[in-house]
Order: structure tokens, then sequence, then C-alpha cells
């Protein structure tokens, strides 16, 4: 039985910081609701397949935003997925912190992208704000993290552990993973324990040409991250994550549904529910570790799936 975190972000982007407080509106509907001339394509519509098909997400959720808009929108994002039976728990982006109508921190005036650019002090308030905010917002007890856009450093895990988060998904081995300090010249691929916390990191594979990707719905191709899936069952792997956002289902300008990801996502949850004998969806409430001392190497695909995937890119860029 492999663990299996079907892990989603969830954030709202007013495209540019210029005007927010005009364009919040449109945008929490974009990036929320998702609706298009076919339906809606967004949160409720990807908590609704998960229900459907009996499966558990894990949804970090972005409340910094929440710090410039006020708090009802935040509120409306915790109320769908709790009231789904599904998980929350915190994600940031610290670019929202010289937004803020308050000041977060001390030195807010500075727009800073990734954590790992903050202070370890910086980083134990805003992560303490942050769980704060979804707490008001009536979230459940938060006990993961993960930062935006995997921007994280060995001070995050050490500013989780200050505020009593025990996991972290933070590491991604195709972005700032290796050079995070976590892991110093080793790529992690399974559990591990770093400043007492238990990293998840992201589950990644070398491709049919020889590059690392991380499985994520816009990036990979349903054959793709199925038969990773086997291949991680096959080797033994204790678990796997799955990366998606909020969003996903949609072009890139937010107007139209992508059918090509609808299809993947669809397809994925179908083959966990099918494989639900081999495959368990999961989340950090209530979680045992299953921590390895040797971390393996990456799973690889082949050619003909990269084939697939590169195929169903091209045919994608129809939805624009």
């Amino acid at each position: 039985m492999l663990d299996v975190f079907f892990t989603a972000d969830v954030e709202i982007w007013c495209d540019g910081w210029d005007d927010i407080d005009k364009k919040f509106p449109d945008a929490f509907r974009k990036y929320v609701i998702g609706p298009t001339s076919r339906g809606n394509f967004g949160l409720p519509y990807q908590l609704k397949v998960l229900s459907d098909h009996g499966l558990r997400g894990t949804f970090f959720v972005e409340p910094l935003f929440s710090t410039r808009f006020g708090s009802q929108a935040l509120e409306e994002i915790v109320g769908l997925i709790r009231d789904a039976d599904q998980e929350i728990q915190l994600h940031l982006h610290p670019e929202w912190v010289d937004e803020s109508i308050e000041p977060l921190i001390a030195n807010a005036s500075e727009k800073r992208q990734h954590l790992f650019q903050y202070t370890l002090e910086e980083q134990m308030q805003l992560i303490e704000a942050g769980a704060a905010l979804l707490s008001k917002a009536g979230a459940p007890e938060i006990n993961a993290f993960r930062a935006g856009s995997f921007g994280f450093n060995r001070d995050t895990l050490r500013a989780l552990s200050a505020n009593g988060i025990r996991f972290d998904s933070s590491y991604n081995a195709t972005l700032f993973g290796p050079d995070s300090g976590v892991s110093p010249g080793v790529l992690l691929h399974e559990p591990m324990e770093c400043e007492n916390v238990i990293e998840y990191p992201m589950t990644v594979f070398q491709d049919g040409l020889g590059a690392l990707r991380h499985v994520q719905l816009t990036a990979c191709s349903s054959s793709e991250i199925e038969a990773m899936l086997w291949q991680a069952l096959e080797v033994g792997r204790k678990s796997f994550v799955i990366l998606f956002h909020n969003f996903e289902l949609l072009s890139p300008s937010k107007s139209m549904a992508d059918d090509v990801v609808i299809r993947r996502f669809r397809r994925l949850c179908e083959f966990l529910e099918r494989n639900r004998d081999c495959f368990r969806t999961t989340g950090f409430h209530g979680l045992e570790p299953k921590i390895v001392t040797t971390q393996p190497m990456p799973l690889k695909s082949n050619f003909w799936n990269v084939a697939t995937r590169i195929l169903e890119q091209i045919y994608r860029r129809k939805y624009r």
C-alpha cells in the first residue's frame, strides 16, 4: 500500500500588483470559482470530483491575501474545503507581506517573493500569522505547511517547529530543494526528519529525456503519472506527493476550461479509486510518518510517456 498525497495549493492572484483592490473581486471568481461558458471548473468542482471518487485531498491554503482584502474570501475558501470534508493546511506566498494593511513584520516595506529571503524571526512571525488567519477563518488544526513557489530553507523548518507544525512539504528537487540547506548533497525523494519537522518532498521523476520533473497535473501526462505510481509501489516507496492548484483546470487566461487537464484530473481520480487496494490517498492529520534512513534514486519514466506528454502539451495550446 502506497500513501498518496493529492495536494492542492489554493491561492489567488490579481495578475500583477497594480489596482489590486479593484481587480480582487474578479480575481477571486476566476481563481476560486473558475466560471467558463461550460460551467465552473475551480475549487468547488475539484472538491466534488474528489468526493465523488471517495478520495482524500490536502489543500494548502494561502491566507496572507486576506490581510489586504479582508477575511470574507478566506472564510469562503475554508468553508468550501471544510464542508467537503477535505484537509486544510497552511501555504504562504510572502509576496503579500508588503501589501498588507497592517504590517505583519517590522521590515514589511519591500516585496520579497520567497520565504528564504526572510530571517528566521520573520519566518516565525509569518507562519504564526498565517496559521492564526486560517484558524480564525474556521480551519481545524494546522499541522503541515508548504512554502509558496517551494521557496523555503532550513530556517523555515526551524520556524515551523517553533510554531508546533510537525510536517512540511516544501522540498522540490526540481526547484529550490537542493539549495535549501535541508539535505546538502543528497536529493530528497522520501520523508526525512530535519529540525524536528518531518519533510515530505514533492515526488519527482527522471523523464525519458533525462530531466527531473515533479508530478503535477499541468506538467505530466496521465500515462506518466500512472506509470510512476505503479513504479513507486513496486520499488517500495513510502510516499507519493502530487501537486495541483485550484485554477489548474482552466486556461492560462482563466476564461476557458482546459479539457486536457480536466481529463487528466478525472482519469487520475478514477485510477486511484479503482486501485484503492494499492494506493491510499491520505493527509497529514493523524499521519504516522514513514521516515527513511537512505534516500532512493529518482523514479524513471520512458521516452514514450514523454512523447505522449509533448503531444498533449502541444494540443493544450488551443486553450489560451
